[in-house]
């Protein structure tokens, strides 16, 4: 019987939206990032994800192949990928080619985490050229991308290869926040990453899932699986409380059809209606808040009750500064 594992010993890693602040630009964005990708570097997290979003005026990370050479040029041992490419928005001869040039450059640090969903809404989606049954066809996207990264020997028939991108060791992850990608991960044999942050109510199901579907293949021979979490510390308690109120607003925004700036921390009872509350909390409701004693604790139940190998911290904070520190009381009080 494996031995439950432990939060100082397992992985921690960062996910990043590279949020526009309200008063700021999509360029210090991206300064922001590579801020919090050198730091995370320093202190010792595994990976650095970025995902891909569209018409999202308080997300910066559309471009995300683009984004993460950025980061990978400022950085020396993190991980760098994507949180995901949503593969249906693309050609995999595409994203092979983009992930094998990142690979070539900065080689044995890239990651290429696939989600499924438009990461917009249907109009942008079109605006995309998205084939809207390209959704349904993942699986063999998923094998077609897969292909283009297989050495000459593996298949030497193919008649179009990807340049750069053929033979390339690029880890292949597949993202979900619900059951499809989880099975499907498990079936592929694939390591899997779900999205806690903002759904929480398939957790325990998803990872049922793929732990009972798992095939052992040559890219993963037992099951691997990150959670990402929305996790916010400070000081104390209250100051971390108020400081994801940015949050709150967020997901307030998203409730209401209007997805703006990140904004800074607020008094939540003159922004919501009681229903409004509920079902905010509802969708954060795996959500971390508070001082390094008390991430510290909940990480732990956390861990104990999923028994992920890894963990990746979404820390969504209006001021940047307020946010480095985040990551490190989060990281030294995990490692303690």
């Amino acid at each position: 019987m494996k031995q439950p594992k432990s939060l100082d010993t397992i992985p921690l890693s960062v996910l990043d939206l590279s949020a526009v602040a309200e008063g700021s630009t999509v360029r210090d964005a991206f300064q922001n990032s590579m801020s919090l990708a050198q730091h995370a570097e320093k202190l010792g997290y595994k990976r650095y994800w970025v995902a891909e979003h569209h018409n999202m005026p308080g997300v910066a990370s559309s471009a995300t192949s683009v984004l993460i050479g950025y980061l990978a040029s400022g950085t020396s041992t993190i991980r760098i990928g994507a949180g995901g490419v949503m593969l249906p928005n693309h050609s995999p001869l595409i994203i092979a080619e983009q992930f094998g040039t990142l690979e070539s450059i900065y080689p044995g640090r890239i990651d290429l985490g696939l989600g499924r969903a438009p990461g917009t809404d249907m109009l942008t989606a079109r605006a995309l050229r998205r084939d809207f049954s390209a959704a349904d066809n993942f699986p063999e996207l998923v094998q077609e991308l897969q292909s283009y990264f297989e050495s000459i020997e593996e298949n030497s028939s193919r008649p179009i290869i990807a340049v750069p991108g053929q033979g390339l060791e690029v880890p292949i992850w597949l993202l979900g926040s619900s059951n499809f990608s989880a099975k499907l991960a498990g079936m592929m044999g694939l390591p899997y990453s779900f999205a806690s942050h903002f759904s929480p109510d398939y957790l325990e199901e998803a990872l049922h899932l793929y732990r009972s579907y798992f095939k052992p293949s040559k890219h993963l021979q037992e099951p691997y699986v990150i959670a990402s979490l929305n996790v916010i510390a400070a000081e104390t308690d209250e100051k971390a409380e108020f400081l994801a109120t940015s949050l709150l607003q967020q997901f307030l925004g998203i409730i209401r059809g209007k997805r703006g700036k990140m904004q800074p921390p607020a008094n939540m009872g003159e922004l919501w209606t009681a229903q409004e509350e509920i079902m905010v909390n509802k969708s954060l409701r795996a959500r971390i808040v508070g001082s390094p004693e008390t991430v510290k604790s909940k990480l732990e139940d956390f861990l104990a009750t999923t028994q992920v190998n890894e963990i990746m911290i979404n820390s969504p904070i209006y001021n940047h500064q307020e946010r480095l520190k985040s990551f490190e009381f989060i990281f030294k009080a995990a490692k303690q």
